[in-house]
């Protein structure tokens, strides 16, 4: 993929834990239908463990070779993602206001979470109960076409991710990007990396991002090579996961 590969580095993270991520939990398992989140989806905030895990990953940041320290941030417009990025960036030295010329936060709408349109906010059971129309859909169609009403597939998020990830090319100075965003969006990011089919990124979407979790891609002189993928031993201290395979071939963007 073009954009992308024009790139140096190119680090993804999930926002930290949010009250939205506490509310699901919560009913997991249970009985009911809506996980009962008061706000929309964009003023969802961190969680106290969220704004911690975004310190964590601050300090990670801080710590990274100069050559492999962002030049670029570029963040969902969602207050869980911002927040994450500005409590990171605040634990730098390179970032703005500490530095008066160095890094910014930019925003980009093309980041957000998928939208779930007429099905926000629901439960499996919910979905099912009040929408079985659209749980018979989603069994036929399956997850990667499958499009809620008023809401996105997972293929919709490839179209717009393309368009994101060619704009990059053009406005990451110094080609070293980090990318602070949702769970959904760091998996199809995989998916349009590394070329990867609808079955090898539905079962890659299996096993949940985490919370404040990294996945790199770094060039190796023919193109972006997987490094890790949702690695979190900068929160937990284990060992990183093992890196994906490289990306192979140069689709079209």
């Amino acid at each position: 993929m073009a954009g992308v590969n024009a790139l140096q580095w190119l680090t993804l993270t999930r926002h930290g834990e949010s009250t939205g991520n506490l509310a699901y939990q919560a009913v997991e398992g249970t009985d009911a239908e809506e996980a009962g989140i008061p706000e929309r989806d964009a003023d969802v905030p961190l969680s106290d463990t969220g704004r911690a895990q975004a310190a964590t990953l601050g300090r990670w940041l801080a710590a990274l070779p100069e050559d492999e320290r962002p030049t670029v941030v570029i963040a969902s417009p969602y207050l869980r993602t911002v927040d994450t990025a500005e409590i990171a960036l605040a634990q730098t030295s390179y970032a703005a206001p500490h530095d008066p010329g160095g890094v910014r936060i930019k925003v980009d709408e093309r980041l957000r979470d998928r939208e779930q349109g007429a099905l926000q906010g629901l439960t499996a059971r919910g979905v099912q109960n009040r929408f079985p129309e659209e749980a018979d859909r989603l069994r036929r169609l399956g997850k990667f076409y499958y499009r809620p009403p008023g809401g996105e597939s997972w293929a919709d998020l490839a179209l717009r991710l393309r368009s994101f990830y060619r704009d990059l090319q053009d406005g990451a100075p110094g080609g070293r990007a980090l990318v602070v965003t949702h769970d959904a969006i760091v998996v199809m990011t995989r998916y349009l990396v590394e070329e990867l089919t609808e079955k090898e990124v539905m079962a890659i979407e299996k096993e949940p991002v985490a919370n404040a979790s990294v996945t790199r891609w770094r060039h190796d002189g023919t193109g972006l090579a997987a490094v890790c993928y949702n690695d979190c031993a900068h929160l937990t201290g284990t060992p990183a996961p093992t890196a994906p395979r490289r990306a192979a071939g140069r689709g079209a963007s």
